[in-house]
């Protein structure tokens, strides 16, 4: 993968698809790389130049001095934009990606010809379960939240059915660096774009996933509710919906950037 110097980090990505094609940005969850995005990728390269990258912290990419903030990740969305040129873009983010998707969305929303914001919320709630999840790798490593991880991604029907992208998904989880993951989740326990979200005006589809109890429902819903005219779509998955309903997911992220 190639990489760029943004703001301090050196960020890897990857384009596929056809290079004079439209430009769509793929942000992967927290505790994942930009191989999550590996189901959507030959339907969506049928008629999008797709844009992934790792975030700093996560994958191949730097991991600088925590904690971060959603304003720095999403600085470095717009930092890899303008070191490829890329003026406007349509975006989708899963989890922190649709957080991030969010701040680009308020504070850069003349770059975003369109948002999918999937499985994510604008405030998470109380900092305690995030304090505990810190502690624990910074005790344990990646290993001790492997199991709850797992468990807040996927419904147990999932699990007990497995295959490679969920394999590889799990060594992903376990391979990236405790210090990376933490600043990361500094990131969204400190986030609440609650309110600046009415400000977002690119045409945005909010996807949530009927069993997630990281990002429920009603989160999705919030954010529906706060954005002006934005689609709401529920799947029958938990929390990396893209894969658990990589079907219908993909099929309704296609045709919503497509319009």
């Amino acid at each position: 993968m190639p990489v760029a110097e943004v703001n301090g980090a050196r960020i890897h990505y990857r384009f596929d698809g056809p290079e004079k094609a439209p430009v769509l940005v793929l942000c992967n969850s927290l505790g994942t790389d930009h191989t999550m995005w590996d189901p959507q990728i030959p339907a969506l390269t049928r008629k999008l130049r797709v844009l992934r990258y790792d975030r700093r912290g996560h994958g191949a990419s730097s991991v600088t001095p925590g904690p971060y903030t959603i304003e720095q990740l999403g600085r470095d969305a717009l930092g890899l934009l303008d070191a490829l040129g890329l003026d406007r873009v349509r975006y989708c983010g899963l989890s922190l990606g649709g957080m991030t998707g969010m701040w680009l969305g308020t504070h850069a929303g003349k770059r975003m010809e369109k948002l999918v914001l999937c499985n994510t919320a604008a405030q998470v709630g109380s900092p305690d379960p995030w304090n505990a999840r810190i502690e624990a790798v910074r005790k344990g490593g990646m290993s001790a939240i492997e199991s709850g991880v797992l468990a807040r991604w996927f419904t147990p029907k999932f699990l007990e059915q497995p295959t490679p992208m969920l394999g590889k998904m799990r060594e992903v989880l376990l391979q990236l660096s405790p210090e990376g993951y933490v600043a990361c989740c500094a990131a969204v326990r400190d986030m609440d774009q609650r309110e600046s979200i009415a400000r977002i005006t690119a045409p945005t589809m909010v996807i949530a996933g009927t069993h997630d109890a990281a990002t429920p429902p009603a989160a999705g819903q919030f954010i529906a509710k706060q954005i002006p005219g934005a689609r709401y779509l529920e799947l029958d998955a938990a929390h990396i919906s893209n894969v658990e309903a990589a079907e219908r997911f993909t099929e309704s992220v296609l045709g919503f950037v497509s319009e």
